[in-house]
Parts: C-alpha cells; structure tokens; sequence
C-alpha cells in the first residue's frame, strides 16, 4: 500500500555552502516556542525575523511593519499560505501573543508604523528607551526587481543570495563608497577563499581603503584619486553646510 501523495512545490536546492552566513536562535525557541506552534504564518514570520534583524545595523536590532512587509523573500514564502494577503499580520499577531517578538505601535515624522523585536530581557529594557525618545524609522526600500540594472545587485544575487531589501541599502552606500573593479575584485576574493558573504566582503573593501592595495602600483592610481576627490568634496559640503 503506497502512503499518501507528497505536494512538491520549488525547485530542489544543491544544500548548502560551508560560507553560508550563520543566524543565531535561542535555544529556547526549539525546546519551548517551536512545539506549540500549529500556524505555518507564525513559524514563518518567527524564523524569518531571527535571520532578517541581522541585516539591520541598528542597536537594538528592531525590525518595522514596514520593512517585512516590503522583503520579497519573506512575501514567496507566506505566498505558499491560503489565504496568503494577510499572512503576514496573522504571523505578526501570533508570535506577539506567543511572546515570541515584542510590538510596539509608533509615529514618526508623522507617519504610523509597528515596530518589532525578538523578546529577551536586553530586549525589553531597550525597547522601553526606543519608546521615550523620537525614533526615526527609515522608508523601506522598493520592491527588489530583476530589472535593476545595479551591479552590486547583481554581484550579490549571483555569489551569495537573492537580495532583499533589508541588505539592498548597505549595498547601494557602499556602490557609491567604493570603486567597481575594487567591488568585484573583492568579490571574487571571497568566493575564492569560499567565503562568499556580505560581511567579509565588505572587510576586505574597508582594509584597501584603509591599508591600499597590495597588488596596484606605486605612483598615483586613477582609483587612488578617485577616493580622494570623494574626501575633499565631502569636505566641501560640509564646509559649506546645509542648504537653505
């Protein structure tokens, strides 16, 4: 007798690379949260949150409303749910009611917004002078498209994973930082040594800025001057200060 038909949706990956970047979940989430969830949109949007709130340089690492609503990796995967337009509020509302992540309802600038952050005592104390103070919760960045033309993008999607916005404003600043051949020489670096993720690449960016590079010659490199130019014209603005 042949057991029940298995549904098949995606394509098989080819596993995973021994890079990959690591995520941190307590260990409490596994032996207590993780059996009592019965909602795919819940244990979704949990895991989802403890790999998404690394990718925000931010202390305490909160997350909006906004920005998850705007993650195209996060949406195809509360796609797969019937019925999927409001997954995510209800996998929002049931790790808020499970205590799994903390909500706090803010304004800023006007604008309403939800903010969220894994619960734990660090947590809670932060969250708390989050809340006294003006917060300044940044727009999320537009939908990530396969019709944009950034190579960075590209660069990113092609050696490490699809992008999504939470990381796709740390690659634009440093597209604008950097020179490109020093952006893909840093790159492939990476995948060379088989350590193809964001962080390290922008290490090896950070050294050639601070320390040069090894490998170019003596005597006043086009990208040399480049980094230059960059310095004193920020100079320059600041100098000059805000426009009227």
């Amino acid at each position: 007798m042949s057991g029940p038909a298995i549904s098949r949706t995606g394509e098989p990956t080819a596993g995973f690379s021994n890079s990959g970047l690591a995520i941190a979940v307590p260990n409490q989430f596994f032996s207590s949260t993780l059996p009592q969830i019965e909602s795919s949109e819940e244990l979704i949007v949990s895991l989802y949150f403890f790999f998404a709130q690394h990718l925000r340089r931010r202390s305490p690492r909160f997350l909006t409303k906004r920005e998850l609503a705007a993650d195209t990796t996060l949406a195809r995967s509360l796609a797969h749910l019937a019925p999927a337009d409001d997954a995510l509020e209800r996998g929002l509302d049931l790790a808020v009611w499970r205590g799994t992540l903390l909500r706090v309802r803010t304004q800023s600038r006007g604008r309403d917004d939800e903010l969220y952050i894994v619960n734990t005592p660090a947590n809670r104390k932060s969250l708390e002078e989050l809340t006294t103070s003006e917060l300044r919760l940044d727009e999320p960045l537009p939908l990530a498209s396969k019709a944009n033309n950034s190579a960075i993008f590209a660069l990113y999607e092609q050696n490490i994973r699809p992008l999504t916005p939470l990381i796709a404003d740390e690659l634009k600043e440093a597209e604008g930082r950097y020179p490109h051949n020093w952006i893909h020489d840093a790159f492939r670096e990476a995948v060379s040594l088989n350590k193809a993720n964001w962080r390290y690449i922008e290490s090896i960016l950070r050294r050639w800025e601070a320390e040069g590079r090894q490998d170019e010659e003596s005597g006043r490199d086009p990208q040399v001057e480049w980094l230059e130019r960059r310095y004193y014209e920020g100079k320059r603005r600041r100098a000059a200060g805000p426009d009227p």
